[in-house]
């Protein structure tokens, strides 16, 4: 299920960055003038009374050249075509301005949800300030202060009002949904197209030519799937070309909705920095994952090739080493057959239970084979373990000190569970709880 989406809106210095990492939790938005720090993320994950959602800070876009206005106008305008609800953030001290007048008039026009956040109200007597912005027009203006996290909860009360009412993906659980993500010009849509057999998604050697997310239904050998294609995670006109960002947002909306995650390399141009970012995200969601090196046909080879490219993919994505990896062609539909087996095979183990008494017998001999860490004259002891969940699978081992499980001993743990149960194609999860 998708989560939805909330934008943060609003002139330069008006503190959106402050407030975008007050909601997620975590200094990550950049509020100095240094680019690229913390992952240079301007996308986050908030949660609010059982409600997670996406949250991006416009404050990050960068739109080139473009005069002052005309960078406000651009950056509201990308806000509306992605968000759900839109937070739009004033200044108590300074009053409506003319920009602040600008970004209302184009929300207006969005016919979006606009909540209406003054910001720097930072004690109880300010709160006469925030009348003016009545006249701005979006109903009750809500005083809040970034710096100090007042009002918050509030503005989070009213933002969650306003969202589309979530209801179940309406596919049957019989369905492997799955998502492809990767650079542009990877060749995603040009997969999806030699899957399915047809020309279902527009192909193109410019990268960023599919403008939307579309599903497709394919079925094999009496599975049925569901293929979200995300290959162009970018509207068309120059803004979009210059906010690369955005496709980020695009992606995380489709790892939402998939149980496997295809990661797409180019195997003619050898994985980048950005193909382990881009794998980072699916891990990071806890989805099956497929690691697909397509173009092989353009690749000189020699007997050696492919294992070579294998070792240097595990040297760079030490995170997804549970991934298996497959090398096709989409344009010559080459190997093609090994994709769909490797799909299924990561969705089943990203589904499968353990029991808890199989499990527990693991434990005991990987504890045998590598007795306990110690810690200032502690010693770890693991009373037993269980799994809690499924995609993905999800183990809670109690112990009678989580802080004497170190994180290698807990990788060591993770690795005989993986020994004794495969696990192929999706990571695993353990949680160290102290017995009560």
């Amino acid at each position: 299920m998708a989560k939805p989406t909330v934008a943060i809106v609003g002139r330069p210095n008006v503190g959106k960055s402050t407030i975008f990492n007050r909601i997620i939790g975590e200094r990550v938005s950049i509020v100095e003038d240094t680019p690229g720090v913390t992952r240079d993320r301007i996308y986050g994950v908030g949660d609010w009374l059982t409600h997670e959602f996406h949250i991006i800070d416009t404050g990050g876009i960068e739109i080139g050249d473009a005069p002052f206005l005309e960078e406000i106008r651009l950056q509201a305008e990308i806000a509306i075509d992605e968000a759900d609800v839109i937070i739009f953030i004033v200044n108590s001290r300074e009053g409506v301005t003319s920009a602040d007048e600008e970004v209302a008039k184009i929300l207006f026009r969005s016919k979006k949800p606009v909540v209406l956040a003054v910001n720097k109200v930072d004690n109880p007597e300010q709160k006469a300030e925030i009348y003016d912005f009545y006249a701005i027009g979006f109903g009750d203006p809500f005083p809040i202060s970034g710096a100090h996290g007042l009002g918050l909860g509030d503005l989070l009360d009213e933002v969650v009002k306003h969202f589309p009412t979530q209801t179940t993906d309406e596919v049957e659980d019989d369905v492997i949904r799955f998502c492809l993500i990767g650079r542009p010009n990877v060749g995603k849509s040009s997969l999806v197209n030699a899957i399915l057999g047809e020309e279902r998604v527009i192909v193109s050697n410019i990268a960023g030519t599919t403008r939307d997310a579309i599903d497709s239904t394919y079925e094999y050998n009496d599975q049925k799937y569901t293929i979200i294609d995300t290959a162009g995670m970018r509207k068309k006109g120059k803004v979009y070309e210059n906010t690369e960002k955005y496709s980020v947002l695009r992606a995380l909306k489709a790892i939402d909705r998939s149980d496997v995650v295809l990661v797409v390399i180019d195997g003619e141009e050898g994985i980048l920095e950005q193909d382990k970012k881009i794998a980072g995200y699916a891990h990071e969601a806890g989805r099956a994952v497929v690691i697909v090196v397509n173009k092989w046909d353009a690749v000189e080879k020699d007997e050696k090739t492919m294992v070579k490219f294998e070792e240097k993919i595990r040297a760079h994505f030490l995170f997804l080493d549970y991934a298996p990896i497959v090398f096709v062609s989409a344009k010559t539909r080459k190997r093609l057959t090994t994709l769909i087996p490797a799909i299924q095979t990561a969705s089943e183990n990203h589904s499968m239970r353990v029991q808890s008494s199989i499990l527990n017998e693991v434990i005991v001999d990987a504890v045998a084979m590598n007795p306990t860490p110690s810690d200032k004259g502690r010693k770890l002891k693991i009373f037993y373990a269980t799994q809690v969940a499924v995609k993905p699978p999800t183990f809670v081992v109690f112990v009678n000190d989580p802080e004497i499980m170190h994180f290698s001993y807990e990788r060591f743990l993770e690795n005989r569970i993986r020994d004794a149960f495969g696990f192929e194609g999706t990571p695993i999860r353990i949680i160290t709880r102290q017995r009560s």
